[in-house]
């Protein structure tokens, strides 16, 4: 097999496991309990190129969000959802995971990665909270600031359990399948 045919190969299973991840999305589980930021630092610890790690957990974002919000919740819009109100927090704090996964993550180990699971579950509980207080759900002074931040707590449980059970998932799926087919998957995309 050459170099390109492994590249390849490598690539479309780096971009499955990116596919099938966002699918579970869909399955029920506890609020915040999500894929996307451990998509976010899988992408930046194996693709290369600058434009694969910041488009691709987008692109998979995006993707999952139109399936959700026009099939899944479609009964809560009066029309297609192209991207919800106040998205760009979101989709931002996933790009900053991924750029903070591209300096975390240039050597993949447990602790890199359980490392990396931890900053990503900070930067978006600070990112999305603070969208929400900006929103005006909270007084906007500081003791409004805090208590969005306390209101969001309850949440932060299913944030850090997806972030590491998802991160588990891809980085150990890969690390068994570059074991397990060496030969084929060397290569880097």
């Amino acid at each position: 097999m050459n170099t390109s045919q492994k590249i390849n190969l490598r690539t479309t299973l780096l971009l499955l496991l990116i596919v099938l991840a966002a699918c579970c999305r869909l399955l029920p589980q506890m609020p915040n309990f999500s894929p996307l930021a451990a998509i976010g630092l899988f992408g930046a610890a194996y693709f290369k190129k600058i434009w694969q790690i910041c488009l691709i957990p987008i692109a998979a974002t995006w993707l999952s969000d139109l399936l959700i919000n026009n099939v899944v919740y479609a009964e809560y819009f009066t029309s297609f959802v192209w991207f919800y109100p106040g998205f760009y927090w979101q989709y931002g704090s996933y790009l900053l995971i991924s750029l903070v996964g591209m300096l975390m993550l240039k050597k993949v180990t447990v602790t890199r990665v359980t490392g990396a699971s931890l900053m990503a579950t900070a930067l978006f509980f600070l990112i999305t909270n603070f969208a929400v207080w900006l929103g005006g759900a909270y007084p906007q002074n500081f003791a409004g600031l805090i208590t969005c931040y306390v209101a969001g707590i309850p949440f932060l449980k299913g944030t850090l359990l997806g972030n590491l059970v998802y991160s588990g998932i891809l980085f150990g799926t890969f690390a068994w399948a570059q074991r397990r087919y060496k030969y084929v998957l060397d290569g880097h995309s």
